[in-house]
């Protein structure tokens, strides 16, 4: 039985592939892609957009209450979501047919688990929302999720633990990298049985996710593993798609974005479109503005969208003792937009604010700035900014014309207006409350004091 249920899976790989039927909304230059004019963001349908997220799950499409969650998303002034691939938490569905022993069959699909994941992307895509799809996560392949998991070999029909390696415990934390089911590739450990199934995961997905053109891909969640694994995945999905353009790219686990781990992503430009420095997050502070700026500087000469699909930080979370505070998630955010993101997302409750009163009002605040000031044409700008400050203060500007100063304390800067003689308008946003407050008008020709308190934002734009 294992040999013939092995020859099928070889079989669906190879007349699988990414079909599409003809029901198709993909509507060519359209889909999501770096801007032409600006390639540091994003465009869809042919327009520069920032994606700005904030949701409770990781694998909507797994939520009952994905339409209407999708809907407060879109009401609040996000566009981009997370999406895992992810099946571990209690009553999630599987992505495989069950027979009445309770053993999966690796050759057959659950209907149900795929139909919800198309329904997650129809339903993203008549919002205008971008999903960001995580293909892999190492969290439902270890510890009590691999106990249930479809691919440990005493859950399933398909294979043994002698024909893959596979055992069928891994105590460990993932990030001890003990689990052979993230070395299956040729240049790791050639593990040809487990391998073909993985591929006819993966196929099964694309046959699903390119028939949108709002989805970005992401290899892993967090992971420590090898660079042969996200390499080996990063070209199988493009070369099941054809002549189309799809964007890629992985999430390490090195909170130091500065480290040789990083340099994995950043130095392939042609593999990986984009990059996500998720976890930079972890870092509070000003470190956490000043890694971010050293990977913008780092990708210059081959400039790609840098995405966070994960903001960590909340009074709810574990890492209070290091300040990965609700505090700590705002002031990211911020720093995240007005250091030139091209998108930011808030984590699920309880490691991060997911959609809460909080995260909505920063959503808010960012759309109401951007019917003034056009953020894919400001720069982070720190050296017009002069004095020694007790706390954070940031700035992007498009000198001249506009300014962004996001507060994280109260202090007073001064912005030298010598070199303009127009006039400016300033105007004060509460940035935690998403409300515009007093403005005032400047004159150019000096230098002018701002005064600022915490968590508001001065936008100065040219009257």
């Amino acid at each position: 039985m294992r040999a013939s249920a092995l020859f099928l899976a070889f079989s669906l790989l190879v007349a699988g592939g990414c079909s599409t039927d003809s029901r198709v909304p993909w509507t060519g230059n359209g889909h999501i892609q770096p801007w032409a004019e600006n390639r540091s963001y994003w465009q869809y349908l042919e327009r520069p957009i920032l994606l700005l997220g904030a949701t409770d799950n990781d694998n909507l499409f797994q939520s009952e209450n994905m339409v209407s969650h999708l809907d407060s998303l879109k009401v609040a002034g996000g566009n981009y979501i997370r999406n895992t691939m992810s099946d571990r938490d209690p009553g999630d569905l599987r992505a495989y047919y069950r027979n009445t022993e309770g053993k999966y069959d690796l050759n057959r699909w659950n209907d149900e688990y795929w139909n919800r994941f198309e329904s997650l992307l129809e339903a993203a895509w008549e919002r205008e929302i971008i999903v960001q799809i995580e293909v892999w996560d190492r969290f439902d392949h270890s510890r009590d999720p691999w106990k249930g998991d479809p691919f440990n070999p005493a859950n399933n029909i398909n294979y043994s633990i002698e024909e893959t390696g596979l055992d069928s415990i891994y105590p460990l934390h993932p990030g001890r990298n003990a689990q052979p089911f993230f070395y299956t590739v040729p240049q790791l450990d050639n593990n040809k049985v487990l391998l073909a199934y993985q591929q006819l995961f993966v196929d099964k997905m694309l046959s699903i996710s390119l028939k949108y053109d709002n989805v970005l891909y992401c290899i892993d969640n967090e992971t420590s593993g090898d660079n042969e694994w996200a390499a080996y995945w990063a070209q199988y999905l493009k070369s099941g798609c054809g002549s189309r353009d799809i964007y890629i790219t992985e999430m390490w686990d090195d909170w130091d974005v500065k480290s040789e781990t990083h340099k994995r992503t950043l130095d392939q430009p042609d593999l990986y479109g984009f990059v996500d420095i998720s976890q930079n997050s972890q870092i509070p502070g000003r470190d956490n503005w000043q890694n971010a700026q050293y990977v913008m500087d780092y990708i210059k000469e081959h400039r790609r969208p840098v995405n966070s699909t994960k903001i960590y930080g909340s009074d709810r979370g574990q890492w209070l003792d290091r300040g990965i505070t609700t505090e700590h998630a705002v002031n990211t955010f911020f720093r995240n937009i007005i250091g030139g993101f091209a998108s930011s997302r808030f984590h699920r409750p309880p490691s991060g604010l997911g959609l809460s009163d909080t995260s909505s009002a920063c959503l808010r605040t960012i759309r109401m700035i951007e019917k003034t000031v056009r953020l894919w044409e400001i720069e982070p700008a720190m050296h017009l900014l002069n004095g020694d400050f007790s706390t954070e203060v940031y700035i992007a500007a498009k000198e001249g014309e506009y300014y962004v100063i996001f507060f994280t304390g109260h202090e007073k800067v001064n912005l030298d207006f010598k070199k303009f003689t127009d006039s400016y308008i300033l105007q004060w946003i509460n940035a935690v409350y998403g409300e515009w407050e007093n403005s005032a008008v400047i004159a150019g020709g000096q230098v002018v004091e701002i005064d600022g308190k915490k968590n508001f934002i001065a936008v100065i734009s040219k009257q």
